[in-house]
């Protein structure tokens, strides 16, 4: 699993799980990767332990990588940027570094999410905040992969997306390892949409387990869950195809189905009559499909698009209504036909 490096310095952003895992990627295939991380006192421990015991336990930080808590320190000789940082933190993140960066970037969005305050994708937010004459180019990765499997090495396939197809053919040829495998894609929007909602889903088919409805409700809910997301994404000028990809089915099983999602879990300790404070406060990482329940729901109404697993997610999650009442309150609704 290795393959020669090109001299270029790379540098990952955010040192989460996602994050700690494409560092490694990349540092097993021969090239040198600074990870940024948030904490001086994170930056210490990995160093020291050489492992992120906090959110990758287990799994060793390649020699190739070393860290930083400086964003300084990424843009002298770094023309390789691939931004895992939450969503909640994109902007900060890259208001601090946009100024810094050389021109000509390759920037890889690995985070999904939607702001909820501007309803930007992730791509959109760094557009809007890396200066313009910087001249970025800009690609998205998603699709079904979990950290801990990829870090692993088990068989995994992703989709990149760029509006310039040699961007992301660029950045498959970057990424791409025997068990990583990456396709490409021209449609940013559908890609990046796909796996923002699909957290949205999933922390639907986590509270229909967390109920203990069986395996016939978790079906439904990722047949319509993918109904809903490829009616937005088509509303908003994706591509119905899209949804049908690894960015959207393949996340979204991913995602309803394995328990190393935390979007899932955060969904079944709901069904279980825990409350959303008391499960936030036990997770290490973001489950972003929290915040991106209200942006999902705003985006609905703007695109006049029927929405209602994510209309009833976000009135679990932010207006106490219980799970019990969410489901039976979707499965009451007015009848309808299903080729519309």
């Amino acid at each position: 699993m290795s393959g020669p490096a090109d001299g270029r310095r790379l540098a990952v952003l955010g040192a989460g799980a996602w994050g700690t895992t494409l560092a490694n990627l990349l540092a097993e295939k021969g090239y040198a990767v600074t990870l940024w991380v948030h904490k001086q006192a994170l930056v210490e421990r990995i160093t020291r332990e050489r492992e992120n015991t906090l959110y990758l336990p287990g799994v060793p930080v390649h020699a190739n990588v070393t860290l930083t808590a400086h964003l300084s320190e990424l843009s002298q000789q770094t023309t390789v940027f691939v931004s895992a940082v939450p969503s909640h933190a994109v902007r900060t993140v890259w208001g601090v570094l946009g100024p810094l960066l050389p021109q000509r970037p390759l920037v890889i969005s690995a985070t999904k999410g939607i702001d909820p305050a501007s309803l930007h994708t992730m791509s959109q937010a760094l557009h809007a905040t890396i200066p313009a004459e910087k001249q970025c180019r800009l690609a998205v990765l998603s699709g079904p992969s979990f950290a801990r499997e990829v870090s692993q090495h088990i068989p995994t396939a992703v989709v990149v997306a760029a509006p310039d197809r040699k961007v992301a053919e660029a950045v498959q040829q970057l990424l791409s390892t025997a068990v990583f495998r990456v396709y490409t894609n021209t449609d940013v929007l559908g890609v990046e949409l796909g796996g923002a909602l699909k957290n949205v889903m999933a922390i639907a088919a986590g509270v229909c387990d967390g109920l203990r409805f069986g395996h016939n409700a978790r079906a439904a809910l990722i047949t319509r869950g993918l109904a809903e997301m490829a009616g937005l994404g088509v509303a908003m000028g994706a591509r119905a195809q899209t949804f049908a990809g690894l960015s959207g089915m393949g996340d979204l099983v991913l995602t309803c189905t394995g328990d190393l999602s935390r979007n899932y879990t955060v969904g079944v300790q709901l069904g279980q009559g825990k409350t959303l404070p008391e499960i936030l406060r036990q997770l290490r990482a973001v489950a972003e499909g929290v915040p991106t329940a209200s942006a999902a729901v705003a985006l609905g109404r703007r695109y006049r698009v029927e929405m209602p697993i994510a209309e009833h997610v976000y009135a679990v999650l932010h207006e106490h209504m219980k799970p019990h009442d969410a489901v039976m309150a979707l499965m009451t609704r007015a009848l309808k036909r299903e080729d519309v």
